[in-house]
């Protein structure tokens, strides 16, 4: 491991501080026109800056969704790197929630565009695809471990069409779900000092019922992305009745209905959102 301090101590710190309220940098159509702004490059450019704005020193973490930008070509890489470029600035952790998924050089390639220092498209983390296998991410997990960065393994989605898959039972009775964090979390346990979070977490749905899917709580305890707060269901309350044990851990995700609030509301409605958080986790 290198000398930065890792991801895991940087989000543990990050959500001591502002709670676990994550902002998604999310510039659908219909939100750049509802916030007066043109559906371009510039659009989701400008859109992603107003964000950055509200949410430093509000909240920790915010999580730009590469798609609404790479639809936009080269110009709309250019935005997103302005906007990456702006956040971390501003002190706040960014995963770029990419999803990227692959074999050979061709992650590798991936892992270098997102996670090397000093990179155009360089975040503090990336969420990733390991369904073609977790070593086709040893490479991100290298890059990971040597900069201070986090990788955000999927590993259990709520939309019904990956039940299929990723609750498929493997040969010893675990879920495909439960192997993928097992298998993640044995690489954190080799870099992982007692007591610390790792740097290598999971994406799992705020919706998901952990007891249908397999699930128990990473060891030693790991970072978890949770989408699905807010607009598409899940409330602040479940942060705890769903997380369990894992809670302390969780990035609570949401976009929309932060988002929703326009530019003249959206500091106010993130305010509102992370006392919300903050009740629950701290009583």
């Amino acid at each position: 491991m290198g000398d930065a301090v890792t991801f895991g101590v940087r989000l543990r710190d990050a959500l001591a501080t502002y709670g676990p309220l994550c902002v998604g940098i999310d510039p659908h159509e219909r939100l750049l026109l509802e916030w007066g702004l043109p559906v371009s490059a510039a659009g989701v450019r400008e859109f992603g800056l107003r964000v950055v704005d509200a949410a430093a020193g509000r909240v920790g973490v915010l999580k730009p969704q590469v798609s609404f930008y790479e639809r936009f070509g080269s110009a709309g890489f250019a935005a997103l790197e302005d906007v990456l470029a702006a956040a971390r600035a501003a002190g706040v952790l960014v995963i770029a929630d990419a999803k990227r998924g692959d074999i050979g050089t061709t992650m590798d390639a991936y892992a270098d565009a997102w996670l090397t220092p000093g990179a155009p498209l360089e975040a503090d983390a990336l969420t990733a695809n390991p369904f073609l296998g977790v070593g086709t991410l040893s490479h991100a997990f290298d890059l990971a471990e040597a900069h201070g960065k986090g990788v955000f393994v999927l590993a259990a989605t709520s939309n019904p069409d990956a039940f299929t898959a990723q609750r498929a039972r493997l040969e010893d009775g675990s879920t495909v779900s439960a192997g993928l964090i097992a298998e993640v979390s044995a690489r954190n346990a080799q870099h992982v000092a007692v007591g610390e979070w790792g740097s290598l977490g999971f994406v799992v749905g705020a919706t998901v019922d952990w007891t249908d899917a397999g699930l128990v709580p990473p060891v030693p305890p790991a970072p978890i992305l949770a989408p699905g707060f807010g607009y598409q269901g899940a409330t602040p309350a479940d942060l705890v009745r769903r997380f369990g044990p894992a809670a302390a851990t969780v990035v609570a995700s949401e976009s929309r209905s932060v988002l929703s609030a326009g530019p003249a509301g959206l500091a106010a409605r993130i305010d509102e959102r992370r006392a919300l958080y903050r009740a629950v986790t701290h009583g």
